[in-house]
């Protein structure tokens, strides 16, 4: 069963002691999700919301406007309402994305995303918002990285 994004927003702080930016969660998710879709073949969503292409990658807008007055900065618990997940694969799948990201910046997590032949691209158009990426893009872009020779 899929994660509410603002669970999933939560666990991503939580676990990142909460020094971690909007548009880093942003990224982290996005990228666990596509790792989530890929190993289950598309079968499983880590989050319930589908990601939109906006100016700096891949977004869930439910979690952007959350966390949006934190600007550039560290998101505060402004998910208190939403429970941690209790274990289960969801969970690892944000754990082992916040630790294989842990050492990259920002810029180099919007570069990640914004990969040429990513899902991200495919959809992107300057200044747009609302342009949902299909998980079938998401799980294709899995495939070129994984299998890539």
């Amino acid at each position: 069963m899929s994660l509410h994004p603002l669970v999933a927003a939560r666990e991503v702080c939580e676990v990142r002691g909460w020094n971690v930016s909007n548009l880093e969660i942003q990224k982290i998710l996005y990228l666990a999700h596509m790792t989530f879709l890929g190993r289950s073949e598309g079968k499983k969503r880590l989050v319930s919301e589908h990601f939109e292409a906006w100016d700096y990658g891949p977004v869930l807008p439910t979690v952007y406007h959350r966390a949006k007055a934190f600007g550039n900065g560290p998101v505060k618990n402004v998910f208190v309402a939403y429970p941690r997940p209790r274990g289960g694969a969801e969970a690892e799948m944000i754990q082992e994305a916040v630790e294989s990201l842990e050492d990259k910046t920002p810029g180099e997590l919007v570069a990640i995303t914004h990969w040429h032949g990513g899902a991200w691209a495919k959809h992107y158009a300057s200044g747009g918002r609302g342009i949902v990426i299909p998980n079938a893009d998401i799980l294709d872009e899995y495939h070129k990285r994984v299998r890539r020779p």
